[in-house]
């Protein structure tokens, strides 16, 4: 088994692990909106798990593969550019803003970690989703 094997297994097992946090996120919404806080909980622990081991699975996809180049035509290539730049500096922001809800929740302060769950979930999201966009990008429809 090669690296670049090793390498393209580990790009799609994060696929996975952005998709799965993606639904926990939005059906974790939907419990909070609901008021039915257990399983909001429930949907957050595995949404944070899931970021976290998609986050140790890419930095050892990294370490194996490096960077991969974009080999779609120019006008695609820079919408992915955007896409991704905005995907990156979003996904450095929002791991400090979750570690501060889990801080927020573990000293029980519920009105200072709602106020900031409402910027943090759609940074969080979205750095979910633009991470699934990046993957089928770079590994299906121009790979």
């Amino acid at each position: 088994m090669t690296a670049a094997t090793v390498g393209d297994a580990l790009a799609t097992i994060n696929a996975g692990l952005n998709l799965t946090s993606t639904v926990l996120l939005l059906a974790g919404f939907g419990y909070i909106r609901r008021r039915e806080i257990r399983k909001h909980r429930r949907c957050m622990i595995g949404a944070v798990t899931a970021s976290a081991l998609f986050l140790v699975l890419y930095l050892l996809r990294f370490s194996l593969t490096g960077t991969h180049t974009f080999e779609g035509p120019e006008m695609v290539r820079r919408i992915y550019l955007v896409v991704l730049f905005s995907h990156m500096v979003l996904a450095a922001a929002v791991v400090p803003l979750v570690l501060r809800l889990l801080h927020l929740l573990r000293h029980r302060r519920f009105k200072a970690h709602r106020r900031l769950a409402r910027w943090t979930f759609p940074i969080w999201l979205y750095v979910s989703v633009t991470g699934l966009f990046v993957y089928l990008m770079l590994y299906h429809l121009y790979g």
